[in-house]
């Protein structure tokens, strides 16, 4: 069995999948029962000056992930600090407590979170150029603070500027990232938007936005010397490790503990345990910022390189005849690939489910490994 634990500051981990800031850690019951299903940390739902008045229908599922209004914890804070967050820390697990949005807001509420967190998460989801609003609301919370104080990201296309700013102006940590938005999906039985907000718009959280995820946090911890805890999508152990790979310290979940309950924490870990096993990897933080060193050594191609085909693992199931726009497969007795027809595109060896075919040049085995 690998090792999973990890340490964050002073904080121990007994693996490195956490609860997120929303709804599976809406109160201290649920953020007990994701302990109990295996969480190794929790982040609680953000609170902010007021109960959020959330509009409803706040959640959906759609074919192209999950939509939600959801906004902060619709409890007041006063609860929070009389309840919830005691009940949390009962689970025995570090506690990093989730607060937004404004400066004036996080001035208000950060003192009174201050003898239950053992770090601090803010959220201002803030999307534009001018890092001030970030950066204020940082300062408010480290001015009230004698925690580490992690700042949670939205998906900016200038990632590395905003979050070297954020580190510069003394963040200890980044969490990233925010749903993805605003979105929308239509009921078109009804006409109706699924969500339930003035506009119709929703947020997109799940395994859509996790290529998001994943690049802001390989792009972000190029430049940054702070833990990155990454969020987004994270459905299964393979994306733990994806995740980690790209940077991040820790993963949270959200969306797929929405879906699949509170024993999912557990449930990844073990998937996360199989992988580190089958890969030869006896200890978690080493495959840390794998890809940083991968990437460099890939070889950057413009020319076709033909999967190698495993007959032995074929199923003739045809998913690559059929996607193959080049017409460079043909499935009968064996699986053969047309060398002069493949573009190398990688398409097939990307939809096989059973493994069959793989693109055996060295950078693509280790990217993958």
């Amino acid at each position: 069995m690998a090792n999973l634990k990890i340490k964050i500051y002073d904080m121990e981990f007994s693996n490195p999948i956490m609860t997120a800031a929303g709804p599976g850690a809406k109160d201290g019951d649920l953020c007990v029962e994701a302990v109990k299903g295996g969480a190794g940390g929790i982040c609680t739902k953000t609170i902010s000056v007021l109960p959020a008045d959330v509009p409803r229908p706040c959640m959906g599922i759609t074919n192209s992930g999950f939509l939600n209004t959801e906004l902060w914890s619709e409890l007041p804070k006063e609860q929070w600090i009389k309840e919830e967050y005691q009940k949390a820390k009962s689970a025995g697990v570090p506690v990093i407590v989730s607060m937004g949005y404004t400066a004036e807001d996080i001035e208000k509420v950060a003192p009174l979170v201050k003898p239950y967190a053992d770090a601090v998460e803010l959220s201002t989801h803030y999307v534009g150029t001018d890092v001030a609003p970030i950066v204020n609301a940082l300062k408010a919370a480290k001015a009230a603070l004698d925690v580490p104080v992690f700042m949670k990201m939205s998906p900016h296309t200038d990632i590395q500027t905003i979050a070297k700013a954020v580190e510069e102006a003394g963040a200890d940590g980044l969490v990233m990232i925010n749903s993805f938005g605003p979105c929308m999906a239509i009921d078109v039985d009804s006409g109706y938007p699924i969500m339930g907000s003035k506009t119709g718009y929703g947020w997109l959280s799940g395994a859509p936005i996790r290529p998001l995820a994943i690049r802001c946090i390989y792009e972000a911890s190029q430049v940054v010397n702070i833990p990155i805890i990454g969020v987004g999508g994270v459905t299964c152990g393979r994306d733990v490790a994806e995740m980690m790979m790209a940077g991040a310290s820790a993963v949270q979940v959200c969306t797929e503990a929405i879906l699949r309950g509170p024993g999912v924490y557990g449930k990844i870990a073990a998937e996360l345990n199989e992988f580190l096993d089958s890969h030869g990897y006896s200890d978690v933080n080493e495959i840390k910022g794998l890809a940083h060193k991968t990437v460099k050594e890939r070889e950057f191609r413009t020319h076709a390189v033909v999967p190698e085909v495993d007959q032995d693992k074929c199923i003739k199931c045809k998913k690559c005849k059929a996607s193959c726009v080049y017409e460079a497969i043909e499935v009968g007795e064996t699986l053969e690939i047309d060398k002069d027809k493949c573009f190398g595109c990688g398409l097939c060896v990307t939809r096989c489910p059973k493994k069959a075919l793989e693109l055996s040049y060295k950078a693509l085995e280790l990217s993958c490994k």
